[in-house]
């Protein structure tokens, strides 16, 4: 299962350590204009090395397009779709694989080294492998053409670091500025309370240890009808995608695990006579399909399991040995997870589209 989606899917490979991370996206509609320099961009939001709250690995991600496109005629950074795959690559650069010597024999607690050794025989054990994060990089190249195809049928996805640790910001995103998202290294718009994560994730990092949080998202501009009536729910499709991402533990969707304390008379959105809601507790979806109101949304993200402090664990014959973790991680995935919340966000929400709506005419643009 290395491709995602029904109509608009993406087929994902590469390892960490490996040669380069790439991929396939099949089902993009022809005639849209791809602004190369908005899909580096989205990578630069994902790549390492960006801020002293993220790992050191230095890796400039540039991506480089191999098929299902051709020149503009008007920009070099503009690339038109032809409807056929579209084949891209990232060449990895920075590896130091030799960090990782002292673990070829052993499991490092809370990773997949021991159940990929039990699916298939073998592991990579070079910074986990196909487990790696860094198997993102694809999800986010796919995610950024999602977006602009998107944006022309005037939807757009947004997300953000909600909380870290205990720290926590505004709930409710009409009271948050969205632009502020990309002011802050952690990537919260309250920029106050930004300052308060950095300085958590900091004390955390020099004590080598890590910590989680929650990612918030929204989309807007979503028509309503877009998702299945029973097994392909928009907001099951929306959890698969989340919690396919590394370090992901949750999802909930309107007001999720809130809305346990509350009533029924609560929770109910009326209907205005515009066919929009008071409300929005529903987050945007009823009965598994969108109802036109913004769809709301929040994913849970675990400490990162790699510790840089001694660990008891066991090797490949069950012998109990001590560990002690070299290499480059993050203290705390949000800040790059934000823009790989976006990317499967959008990679949905455009599926559903396709598979809901007639066939965008995107060839003005050709």
């Amino acid at each position: 299962m290395n491709t995602f989606g029904n109509i608009f899917r993406l087929t994902s490979y590469g390892e960490s350590h490996g040669a380069a991370i790439g991929g396939v996206i099949d089902g993009c509609p022809p005639g849209l204009a791809l602004d190369l320099n908005f899909i580096q961009a989205e990578l630069d939001r994902r790549r390492p090395g960006q801020s002293r709250l993220t790992t050191a690995r230095n890796e400039s991600d540039r991506v480089e397009l191999l098929s299902g496109v051709i020149d503009s005629r008007d920009s070099d950074s503009v690339k038109i779709t032809t409807g056929t795959p579209i084949g891209f690559i990232v060449r990895n650069a920075d590896h130091h694989s030799s960090d990782y010597d002292s673990l070829r024999d052993v499991f490092r607690p809370s990773h997949a080294d021991f159940t990929y050794q039990a699916k298939y025989g073998i592991r990579d054990h070079r910074g986990g492998g196909r487990s790696s994060a860094r198997e993102t990089i694809a999800r986010v190249v796919a995610g950024a053409i999602a977006k602009q195809a998107l944006s022309e049928l005037g939807i757009d996805v947004k997300a953000w670091t909600a909380q870290v640790g205990a720290i926590a910001c505004e709930r409710d995103w009409t009271r948050l500025d969205l632009n502020k998202i990309d002011d802050s290294p952690v990537r919260c718009p309250d920029l106050n309370v930004a300052r308060q994560m950095e300085e958590l994730i900091l004390r955390v990092k020099g004590e080598g240890d890590t910590i989680g949080g929650i990612v918030a998202g929204v989309v807007t501009g979503c028509p309503a009808g877009l998702g299945e009536p029973v097994f392909g729910k928009l907001h099951a499709q929306l959890g698969a995608a989340m919690l396919s991402i590394n370090a992901a533990k949750g999802f909930e969707y309107g007001d999720g695990f809130a809305c346990i304390t509350k009533r029924g008379s609560q929770q109910a959105d009326h209907f205005n006579p515009d066919f929009s809601t008071t409300t929005n507790h529903s987050g945007g979806i009823q009965g598994g399909i969108s109802n036109g109101m913004p769809i709301t949304f929040r994913v849970a993200f675990k400490p990162v399991a790699t510790l840089l402090q001694p660990q008891e664990t066991v090797n490949l014959h069950g012998e109990a040995v001590t560990i002690q973790p070299r290499g480059r991680h993050d203290p705390c995935v949000l800040p790059r997870a934000v823009p790989i919340v976006e990317a499967m966000a959008a990679i949905v929400i455009l599926d559903a589209y396709l598979l809901n709506c007639k066939f965008p005419n995107f060839k003005s643009q050709i």
